[in-house]
């Protein structure tokens, strides 16, 4: 995969070739100790046993061979250098398909997990060779596109598959472009709808539909009774690529594009319950959210409107649909950016001001209130550090945005006993199994969002971790001393927290069904 980034690099950008070649060692290096991690952590298929020698973790697979290698690259958000390698019975390993074939899987989900790690080692090195000098953030925007490395924890941090060298530099928020959406002339009756679709994008009973263009050059080529108009939107692409940010029209709202391409563990299609399910979901957390009563804390970025193309005889097309969001500036002050929380971990805070303990606690009193108490009332925000945004003044938090509501889950026994009722939905969003709705809220905010925090936190400006997790299970504490005991704190404060097991689901033969292990919980000694 390597060979081919660097043959195709100096077709399209040869001045790349150079810095991309010095990139690959740190690239490799900081895949391969995310997937030592995982061997650390998750239950992989062909491990046996695991246990340390000294600072050195051993894992020993089905058959008697041993990995050893440093523990420390096995922390999660580690600094991993450029020459880590994991010892294996025929010497050093340094490439992660290596050892991921070391599990001794021959499965077809082995074998394109092989090929999704070779990818992500070319696109971070492509990713980092980009961008060696300073990021600037002047706007929301440039927060996004600030994400170099992708998921902080993921080996696939940055597998792009479908994507040709070419397209990621196109495309990619961390290459800085300018997409030229197309414009799709869908007639009415070809157009399955939910929401109010604006007006800006109909043409009298036609209805002009954003499409990606990757989409246009591999997808609509299978559709040539569709036609695409003159007319393009020009966007900058956001932390989730597909999910794009107009710059001359539809003011205060996003595009959220299909595009079927594979980025991390899954391909970014928008499923007909998506399309569905948007406004009402929007409808709805932003009630309950109001009668928490701390609507300026959080604020929700609502699923305006969206649809999807009729095809074969008209079923909704997952591949060729689009759904209108809120865009963060609408919920702006003068000065004020919104950040999502991966940028702050990603830039090394260079967007935080002031005393870090004070700063995480400022965030918690923000995000915690309103999360904890829709919790309680049966929401679960899906709030990890993409869709969580803080809302920044001279680099301090003053709020807190909350961004696709397709992840959220929902226990209609809870809503119903607040006085809510469940619309109709087409997802499967809702149960009444409390541990599930618990691991989605804390899994994305306590695994994900504080961890992140915590982590750079300390990193860079030598803030303690223990006095950092205080601050949190501080917050936390205030919060469910005026709440119902529902159960909910002793999870919060619980000896372990949720992590997803990203390797172990994609080489799972379902890889769309979440898979959670348990982590030490730092809040536990505050409980």
């Amino acid at each position: 995969m390597t060979e081919t980034t660097r043959a195709e690099l100096c077709r399209v950008r040869p001045e790349l070739v150079e810095p991309f070649t010095a990139a690959l060692p740190g690239a490799r290096a900081a895949v391969l100790g995310r997937l030592w991690g995982a061997f650390a952590r998750e239950p992989l298929p062909g491990i046996a046993e695991r246990h340390h020698e000294a600072d050195d973790l051993v894992v020993t697979v089905e058959g008697g061979v041993r990995l050893t290698g440093p523990a420390a690259c096995a922390r999660r958000f580690a600094q991993v250098p450029e020459d880590f390698t994991v010892a294996g019975p025929h010497g050093p390993i340094d490439e992660p398909a290596m050892l991921l074939a070391a599990l001794g899987q021959r499965t077809p989900a082995a074998r394109r997990l092989a090929a999704e790690l070779d990818n992500s080692v070319a696109n971070l090195a492509l990713a980092r060779a980009a961008n060696t000098g300073s990021t600037q953030v002047s706007d929301s925007a440039d927060a996004e596109q600030s994400v170099v490395d992708g998921h902080p924890q993921h080996p696939c941090c940055r597998t792009r598959t479908g994507l040709s060298v070419a397209e990621v530099l196109a495309y990619a928020p961390e290459h800085h472009p300018v997409v030229d959406l197309v414009l799709l002339a869908v007639p009415a009756s070809r157009w399955q709808s939910t929401g109010d679709w604006p007006r800006a994008l109909r043409d009298g009973d036609t209805v002009l539909v954003p499409v990606h263009p990757w989409q246009r050059d591999h997808v609509l080529t299978h559709h040539p009774e569709l036609t695409v108009t003159a007319r393009t939107i020009p966007a900058r692409p956001l932390l989730s690529l597909r999910t794009l940010a107009p710059l001359d029209v539809l003011p205060g709202c996003h595009i959220k594009t299909a595009l079927d391409v594979q980025v991390t563990n899954y391909r970014r299609t928008i499923s007909p319950a998506e399309v569905c399910d948007g406004p009402p979901l929007s409808d709805l957390v932003y009630a309950v959210l109001d009668k928490t009563g701390y609507g300026d804390h959080l604020r929700v970025l609502r699923e305006l409107g969206g649809g999807s193309v009729r095809v074969n005889g008209g079923e909704p097309s997952a591949s060729l649909a689009a759904m209108i969001r809120e865009a963060g500036e609408r919920h702006l002050g003068p000065g004020e950016i919104a950040v999502p929380l991966t940028a702050v971990h990603a830039t090394g805070a260079a967007l935080v001001t002031g005393d870090p303990v004070r700063w995480l606690t400022d965030f918690a009193d923000l995000v915690l209130p309103p999360a904890l108490t829709l919790l309680s009332m049966g929401i679960a925000l899906e709030a990890h550090g993409q869709n969580t945004l803080a809302v920044l003044c001279e680099g301090r938090p003053v709020r807190v945005l909350y961004r696709d509501l397709d992840g959220v889950r929902i226990h209609p026994g809870r809503l119903t006993a607040h006085g809510f009722t469940l619309p109709p939905l087409a997802g499967n969003r809702t149960g009444d199994d409390t541990g599930a709705l618990r691991t989605k809220l804390f899994g994305g905010l306590l695994g994900g969002v504080f961890s992140e925090l915590v982590d750079v936190l300390a990193r860079t400006r030598g803030a303690a971790p223990e006095d950092l997790w205080e601050a949190v299970g501080t917050a936390g504490r205030r919060v469910y001393d005026g709440l119902p005991d529902t159960g909910d704190a002793a999870v919060f404060f619980g000896d372990t927290l949720p992590l997803k097991a990203t390797i172990a689901m994609r080489l799972a033969d379902d890889p769309a069904r979440a898979q959670w292990i348990p982590v030490p919980n730092p809040l536990a000694r505050y409980r």
